[in-house]
C-alpha cells in the first residue's frame, strides 16, 4: 500500500468512527468535494499538504494523531 492509499483509508476509518461521510468532512473543512473525490477516485494523486490540514482539522485531531496509526507504519517505498 502506498501513501495516498493509505491517507484515503484512514480518512475512512475516522469517518465511520465519527459517524460521519467523507462529505460532511469536506463541509467541516471547508475543502472542495470535488477535491476530495478526485483523490479517493485516483484522479489526482496528490492531495496537498494544506488540504489534508484542513481535512485533519476538521476532524478535530492534530497531524500527530492522524499519522499515529498501524495503517502508516510499514508503508512501500515510495521511490524504487
Amino acid at each position: 500500500m502506498g501513501f495516498g492509499e493509505a491517507v484515503i483509508a484512514r480518512l475512512y476509518e475516522l469517518c465511520a468512527e465519527q459517524k460521519i461521510t467523507i462529505n460532511k468532512l469536506c463541509d467541516r473543512s471547508a475543502v472542495p468535494q470535488s477535491t476530495v473525490n478526485n483523490f479517493i477516485n485516483g484522479k489526482t494523486h496528490n492531495i496537498g499538504i494544506l488540504t489534508l490540514k484542513k481535512l485533519i482539522d476538521g476532524l478535530e485531531m492534530t497531524v500527530p494523531e492522524f499519522f499515529h496509526a498501524e495503517i502508516f507504519f510499514h508503508l512501500e517505498q515510495e521511490i524504487k
